[in-house]
C-alpha cells in the first residue's frame, strides 16, 4: 500500500506543478503567459522579469513532469523546492506562516513533501525503480 501512497503523493504534487509552469509558460489554465508573468515578476524585483517567468516555468513544468513519472526524483523534488523557496523568499515570508494571511505554510508542506519522499524514494511505481533499480 506504500506504493500506491507515494504513487498518489506523485500524481498530485507532479500534475499540480506541470499545471503551474503551463501557466507561466504558456498562458493555460488561466494563467498569464510568459510576458504577464515576466511583468508581475519585475514587480517583485526578479529582473528580466520574462527570463524569470521561463526559468520558473520550466522549473515548475519539468520539475512537476519529472516528479509524476518518478524519474530522476531527487532532481525533481530539488526544482520544486527550489521554487517553493523563492516563492517564500520574494512573496511569502512577510505575511507570516499562515496561509490565511498569503503566509508560506502551503510553501513549505510542499518543501516537506517532495524532500521528504526523495529521501524515501518514489516506489515501486516510478521509473526509477525500473531503471535504477530504487
Amino acid at each position: 500500500m506504500i506504493n500506491i501512497g507515494l504513487l498518489i503523493i506523485r500524481l498530485v504534487i507532479g500534475l499540480s506543478f506541470m499545471a503551474h509552469g503551463a501557466q507561466k509558460l504558456f498562458g493555460w489554465f488561466g494563467g498569464y503567459g510568459l510576458k504577464g508573468t515576466g511583468g508581475w515578476m519585475e514587480s517583485l524585483g526578479l529582473k528580466p522579469g520574462v527570463m524569470m517567468a521561463l526559468m520558473a516555468g520550466l522549473a515548475e513544468l519539468i520539475g512537476g513532469l519529472l516528479f509524476t513519472l518518478g524519474l530522476l526524483t531527487p532532481l525533481a523534488a530539488t526544482m520544486i523546492a527550489a521554487t517553493m523557496v523563492m516563492a517564500i523568499v520574494k512573496v511569502h515570508a512577510a505575511n507570516g506562516y499562515w496561509a490565511t494571511q498569503n503566509g508560506y505554510e502551503l510553501n513549505l508542506t510542499i518543501i516537506a513533501v517532495v524532500i521528504g519522499l526523495a529521501l524515501i524514494g518514489p516506489g515501486q511505481y516510478a521509473l526509477d525503480a525500473f531503471l535504477f533499480l530504487f
